[in-house]
């Protein structure tokens, strides 16, 4: 079985991914891409379904780990009564041209004593599926299934032995003594694979990520935090376009043993939005540049065709599959692979995307003349389109809806716009985006807002709470110290309090369905809004928040949402409560693991992670607060 969310560690190449547990086993890689089929998915099942543990003949867990410095290279030590040794995992960077062969290296040190070693390596590609055949040539053993191969080269003195699909190598290390093993995946009409020095790559690994960590310019108090979250948001990055996934995992639970499982390997201008003002906000200019080249490639065409989902190379078709043959992760079932939130209508990525471009002026990127026509194709659609309804930010599957974060996104996009062609000069129709800004902000005030209870509800018509109404104070939409603001801020802190932290909504009669990451969405009272009279005092939000069965007609609860507790904290702040602020961003910053990661949900009764791993999302979320409450010296 495979570790909890937590106990995995996360190693890359800037085009891939692996997750090691604390117990030396890789669960889970997808070579050549993040959303290639995979060679280990013993994550989403066991050992059978792809693995390659590396440890101590008998041992357990490991007693220490870390990253060696500010880098995504692994150190695992393993304290055995025959004496101390320490496994070093890396994933070589292949530049941006992608040219390079993907390489996962494992390095053994004796540090004390001599250690007796075992190696068990399951390769099994196509998401555990595939059994390949398996050959000695020279010092590799090589598995070749279809167009996937794997060349594993094997250190001299190394006993190394296949049985039952298994590579096995037994082996003792001394003090002083190192073991490497080189893992290749190529084409498999390549009949040689190239030679590697390992200790040339580790230096060259660690060097190239500890100069890009430099950059950062973040000082404040949770620099530890920030600094292994950005490092964390650009291993996400693919390189070769400049695509950023979501994660690099597929089909781990919101709720264990439950049905949302979805595959966020994948590229949501909404999430690549985020990331990128975190990453400018930093410092990191070189990846908005490339984003916004992806950007351009990716959308190209009609603005009305633009999706809320693409490919790490801007591919529009993500097939969304079931994978019977996995039991998925702790029983979690069905396990998904690829997803169908393509076809989804979600305006609020426009304010997102054109708020990045925004951002973008402001840390120095100068405004191409090509983004600029198609910042206005966007605009153009959105002003004959706004007053829709959409699946939303929780991409519901039940429905359409007039959600207040997508108004206020749309807002966001006119505002942005006009101050982009203020700043810059070019032609624009500055006229009809004021005027686009103006009706939204009076439609939104006018069917957005519970009168009766004085706060944002999730959508027009609706009652419920959701925690990204607190948008309209993170985006600037109303000021911070209006009472409808605060209002809201304490009813959805209130209203969808789940153990200290907060839920994105509560599943209610007419909630969505699975979307983006399939997340279900809605979370919704059925009623009309309140009427004409005062607001109320501060509300517990249990009224408001709904309950019942989401709509996508799976009756089971999910997490505390850790990127909307972030938000609650940014709120908090921003509304004059930056005690309780700090207090709540302490708790969530604790909520990682020992080294620094987090997944996308916080479960408070079983105290574990839940869902995909490490999530962008939440790591943006991170980093935005932590400038936020970062005080000036």
């Amino acid at each position: 079985m495979a570790g909890r969310i937590e106990d995995y560690a996360l190693i890359g190449d800037l085009q891939t991914a692996a997750l090691v547990g604390r117990d030396g086993s890789v669960d889970w890689l997808c070579l050549p891409r993040f959303d290639s089929p995979s060679c280990f998915a013993g994550l989403l099942g066991d050992p059978c379904h792809g693995a390659w543990r590396l440890a101590p003949a008998g041992a357990g867990t490991c007693r220490t780990r870390r990253y060696r410095g500010d880098s995504l290279v692994l150190e695992s030590e393993w304290h055995t009564a025959a004496g101390q040794v320490r496994v070093t995992d890396f994933m070589p960077q292949r530049g941006p041209d992608g040219r390079r062969a993907p390489q996962l290296i494992r390095v053994v040190d004796g540090l004390t004593g001599s250690v007796p070693m075992r190696g068990a390596l399951r390769l099994r590609f196509n998401y555990g599926r595939v059994d390949p055949w398996v050959r000695r040539t020279g010092h590799h053993r090589v598995a070749v299934a279809g167009p996937d191969s794997a060349w594993l080269r094997v250190p001299d003195g190394v006993h190394t032995y296949g049985l039952d699909g298994v590579t096995t190598s037994d082996f003792t290390v001394a003090a002083g003594q190192r073991v490497p093993f080189i893992l290749t995946w190529q084409p498999s009409h390549l009949a040689t694979t190239p030679r590697t020095d390992p200790d040339r790559a580790l230096l060259d690994t660690v060097s190239r990520w500890q100069h890009w960590a430099a950059g950062c310019r973040y000082q404040g108090e949770w620099r530890a935090a920030v600094l292994r979250s950005l490092i964390t948001l650009k291993a996400l990055a693919y390189a070769p376009t400049g695509g950023i996934v979501a994660a690099p995992t597929a089909s781990l639970p919101e709720r264990i043993g439950g049905a949302r499982n979805w595959d966020y390997r994948f590229c949501w201008l909404r999430d690549s939005s985020m990331t990128l003002s975190a990453l400018l906000r930093s410092g990191f200019r070189e990846e908005a540049v490339a984003w916004r080249r992806w950007l351009l490639r990716a959308i190209a065409g009609d603005p009305g065709d633009l999706q809320a989902v693409y490919g790490v190379a801007g591919e529009r078709v993500l097939g969304e599959t079931t994978a019977d043959w996995l039991p998925g992760y702790e029983d979690s079932r069905p396990v998904r692979f690829g997803n169908a939130a393509v076809g989804q209508l979600q305006l609020d990525v426009y304010g997102e995307v054109v708020d990045t471009l925004h951002l973008a002026l402001l840390a120095g990127l100068p405004m191409e003349r090509h983004v600029w026509t198609l910042l206005r194709a966007l605009m153009a659609y959105l002003e004959q389109h706004w007053r829709e309804p959409d699946e939303g930010l929780w991409e519901v599957r039940d429905g359409r809806r007039h959600f207040v974060h997508s108004k206020v996104m749309c807002w966001v996009a006119a505002d942005r716009a006009v101050r982009l062609a203020e700043a810059t000069g070019l032609p624009a129709p500055t006229e009809r985006w004021r005027a686009m800004r103006d009706a939204v902000h009076a439609d939104v005030c006018a069917h957005g807002y519970d009168r009766r209870r004085g706060v944002f509800v999730q959508h027009y018509g609706g009652r419920g709470l959701d925690a990204a109404t607190l948008f309209v104070v993170k985006s600037g939409f109303l000021p911070p110290d209006d009472p409808r603001v605060v209002r809201t801020v304490d009813a959805v802190r209130d209203g969808l309090d789940h153990g200290g932290l907060v839920r994105r909504y509560r599943a209610g009669r007419s909630g969505g369905g699975p979307g983006r990451d399939g997340r279900a969405g809605g979370g919704l009272s059925e009623g009309g809004p309140g009427g004409d009279g005062p607001a109320g005092d501060r509300l517990s939000g249990d009224g408001l928040a709904g309950d019942g069965l989401a709509g996508d007609g799976l009756a089971e609860d999910e997490g505390a949402f850790l990127a909307c507790s972030f938000w609650l904290a940014d709120a908090l702040a921003a509304t004059g409560r930056a005690d309780e602020a700090r207090e709540l961003f302490g708790r969530l910053v604790g909520l990682a693991n020992d080294l620094g990661l987090l997944s996308e949900q916080w479960d408070p009764h079983a105290g574990r992670q839940l869902g995909n791993t490490p999530q962008a999302f939440s790591h943006v979320a991170l980093v935005n607060t932590a400038f936020g409450l970062t005080r000036p010296d």
